[in-house]
Parts: structure tokens; sequence; C-alpha cells
């Protein structure tokens, strides 16, 4: 990596942006820290890339009218979204899926470059309101400290990273932009008609990717995936992709629209004809979920539908469907333990306990703050001295940022998930379905990161962080009844203070 001090000192820009768009109450301090990651991203990117890379981009008149393009593009969307601030979440929503192919130098990444020309449009629209005098809440403590934790020592912890360049692509291409995109969604107005919105977008989406992945598995057609490619060609059965790279990735997509689906069907209990329709999609996005055989994704749909299940039934229901599992789980592990007879562990796991082992290694190297984020492949690698870091990635987020952040930064992870799944908890007590919609997507998210990894890596998970941001953020405060009522009616609320 190019101008490794460079990257450092942007890595700790980073931190205080995102100490400044989450922690501060108002003023222009969430701008100036929008502004510092908005630096932090740059500077990462340009020790990552290197300058005769810039030089070819800024030298080349095609690169500088590709630029100037994004640009205008960018002010261009940032008009109707600090218009309509409320659409913000949706606009998000709609393009967060989308990784285009983009060679950088003699590598080809795939990257959100939708979803980053969106984040730059909500970030410029929210600077707008901003200046224009708005005061848009900020996000309650209960999310925005633990957040703010993660992501400074996660930021810190690139000053001694094992692996700087997988590191900062972790930073510059994910937490920072993602944190930003945060910061917006938290500040939007929360609308009545956004679940539903936010329900019919995520329906959509899945829909296309469901169509296109049964078109491919009948046509025998990847867009993309050269690997999976030619597993196919060794295997009697055809995995697809749809329009990702991963079959996993694109099961996750099929997991989330029929989680919420399921919401809407067992909780939210609509007419007759709405549960016939929502069974429909859901079988039609379940059909696409099955040609992509992938197990991460499957294991994530079992555990969400069986959690909206026992919350959308009764009390004796529920008793029934854990007793069911209880008897499931058991004769589950009595046909694995007859499957696997003498078999090692790495064979029955297809190897995915080695990759624990050598992620486990790497934790037992640095175990107070880890090896520094993005630095766990590649510090497995060096200590097994086997194979490269793309074959020691622990495709498990817990034991990542275990190795990665040592016990600091996981007791800073349990910490936030602690007080994401508390406020979701309070917006399901405001709107039920909402909030157990929110929560059924996190649970599909967390579920596949235990097998697929990739949870800070995914969009969503800090669209639902901030989502529940908002809507705790607009709620009403109920005024303590010690409190003299000769200025304020005890009935008038009040927002919450933050």
């Amino acid at each position: 990596m190019e101008h490794a001090q460079l990257a450092e000192i942007a890595a700790l820009l980073g931190a205080l942006g995102a100490v400044g768009v989450l922690v501060t109450r108002g003023g222009i301090f969430p701008l100036i820290g929008l502004g510092l990651l908005g630096i932090a991203t740059g500077g990462i990117g340009w020790a990552l890339v290197g300058d005769a890379e810039l030089r070819l981009v800024f030298g080349d008149p095609r690169g500088v009218a590709l630029v100037a393009i994004g640009a205008v593009a960018a002010v261009v969307l940032a008009v109707p979204l600090a218009r309509y601030p409320a659409v913000v979440p949706v606009a998000l929503l709609a393009v967060a899926p989308f990784r285009l192919p983009v060679q950088v130098g003699a590598e080809e990444a795939f990257l959100l470059v939708p979803l980053y020309l969106l984040i730059a449009a909500s970030v410029l629209a929210l600077a707008y309101r901003i200046l224009r005098g708005e005061r848009p809440p900020p996000p309650p403590f209960l999310l925005a400290l633990p957040l703010a934790a993660f992501v400074t020592f996660a930021s810190t912890s690139f000053l001694w990273t094992w692996d700087e360049r997988s590191g900062g692509i972790t930073l510059a291409f994910f937490v920072f932009p993602f944190v930003a995109g945060l910061a917006t969604v938290a500040r939007s107005p929360i609308a009545d008609w956004l679940p539903r919105a936010l329900l019919v977008t995520l329906v959509a989406l899945g829909t296309l990717f469901a169509a296109i992945g049964i078109w491919q598995a009948h046509t025998r057609t990847l867009f993309f995936g050269r690997d999976v490619e030619v597993a196919n060609a060794y295997t009697s059965f055809f995995r697809v992709t749809s329009l990702f790279k991963d079959p996993s990735l694109y099961g996750r997509y099929l997991v989330v629209p029929i989680a919420v689906l399921l919401v809407a069907l067992l909780v939210r209990r609509g007419r007759t004809i709405d549960s016939v329709v929502t069974t429909v999609l859901v079988a039609f996005l379940f059909l696409g979920l099955f040609y992509s055989y992938s197990q991460s994704s499957f294991v994530a749909l079992f555990v969400v539908t069986f959690a909206v299940a026992l919350v959308g039934v009764d009390r004796r229901t529920r008793i029934v469907l854990l007793a069911c599992a209880l008897v499931a789980t058991l004769a589950a592990a009595g046909v694995a333990g007859a499957a696997i007879g003498g078999r090692s562990a790495k064979d029955v796991t297809s190897g995915r306990s080695r990759l624990v082992e050598v992620t486990v290694d790497a934790f037992k190297e640095r175990p107070i703050a880890g090896v520094g984020v993005g630095g766990q492949p590649r510090a497995s690698s060096d200590i097994a001295r086997k194979g490269s870091p793309s074959r020691n990635a622990s495709h498990t987020t817990p034991l990542t940022i275990a190795a990665e952040l040592g016990v600091v930064g996981f007791a800073l992870y349990a910490w936030l998930l602690a007080a994401t799944a508390w406020a979701l908890h309070l917006v399901a007590r405001s709107d039920r379905e909402f909030g157990v919609g929110l929560a059924a997507v996190l649970l599909v998210l967390f579920v596949h990161s235990l097998l697929y990894a990739g949870f800070f890596e995914d969009p969503l998970t800090w669209g639902i962080i901030g989502l529940a941001a908002a809507v705790l953020a607009s709620m009403p405060e109920t005024i303590p009844a010690t409190e003299p009522a000769t200025d304020v009616p005890p009935s008038a609320p009040e927002l919450l203070a933050h």
C-alpha cells in the first residue's frame, strides 16, 4: 500500500468523523463529521490505488469526465432528497444490493457504486437541510454510543492491522460510507407510508433477483462468478447467482424479503386476498432461493421463520412450536451423529472447522486488541503457514471480530447488538409490525453472518440501525409526573432529548 502514513491519518480522521455524526447533538458538528468521513474515505482510497492509478484517472479526459458526471449526478439526486427527506431510506434500499464490476489496475472489484452515489446525494441533501436552519433529531444515545465506540475502535485498529490493504478496503468501501448513510437515514423523518414503501421495495428487488435466478437455472447461464461456473461443471446441480457474484449473497437477498412477507402474513393478519398474494410471493421467492443451494441462506430462513411464528401465534401454539423444535433438534442430532461415524470434523463441516481453528489461532496471537481491522485472513495464513489469505477467512462474523478487534472489540460488538435489539423492541412497542419486520431482517443478517460473514459489510445492517434510530428519535416522550404543568400541559408530547 502506498502512503501508509496517509492511510493511518485518514483512519483516525474517520474515527473522529463517526463520533461527529453519531454522538454530537446539533449545530454544524454533524456536517464536520460527514466531511471528515469523506476525507478519510478519499485518503485511504488514494493509498489503496496509488499515485499511478490516480494519474490514469485524472490525467485522462475520459476519467475526468466520469468523475464530473458522478459529481453532477450526486448534486442532481440531492435536490429531491432535500425536498422530500422521508424518501431517503427507500432510495438507499432500492440501490443497496447492486454491485458493479470495476477495474482497478490489474484487479476487478465488485463495488456498490449506485449506493455510494446515493449516499453522497443524501449527505448533500442533509447538509443543505442543516445549513437552511433545519435541526433534524440526531440518533439517540442508546444506539449512537455503542456504534460510535465500535467504529472508533475498528478504525483505530488500522494502526496495528496485520493487513493494511484489506483493512483499508474495509474502512473505505464499507465502514465509513455506511456510517455516513446511517447518519442520513437516522435524521430522516418517519412518514406513515415508509414501512409499506420499504416492504414493497424489498419484495420487488427479491422478485427481480428470483426471476433472474430461475431463468439462469433453466438456461444454465451465469452473469458473474467464474469460480461458481467452474464448480458447477463438477456437480450434478447448477448453482445460480442472479445479479450477484456469490450464491450465498444472492440467497441472503431472497431470505430478507421472505422474512418481511412472513411478518406481514403472521403478525399483521390482513385480508384473505392479502394472505393469498403474500403466500404466492413467498413461494416464488423460495423457488428462486432453491436454485442458490446456499446452506447458510436456508439456515437463516429456518431460524427467522421459527422466530416470526413464535411472535405471531398465541401462547398455546407457541408451546407446541417449541416442543416440535426440541424434538426436531434431538432427531437431527441423532441423524447427524450416525452420519458422521468416524469422519473427521474437517470433512463433516466441509473445511469450516479448520477455518475456526486458524481464526482462533489469530485471536490467541493478540487477544486484547486483535490483529486489526481486515487482518484476520492474512494473520491466520501467516500463523498457519498454509494457504492464501482468501482461503483462511473465517466466514463467521463473531470469530472475525474477536480475531481482528480482540476482547475489547468483541465486547463493543456485543454492546451494539444488545442496544440494537432493545431499540427494535422499543420500535415494536410503538409499531408492532414495523418493529418485528426490522427485527426479522436483522435476525436474517445475523444468522447468515454466522456461516457466511458479511454482517457489517452489508448495507442492510446499517440501514436497520439507522431506521431504528430514526423511529426512536421521532417518538414522543411522556412528561414526568413530578414536573410542574405551568408551562406545558401534561398531555403534550416532547421530542426525545438527546
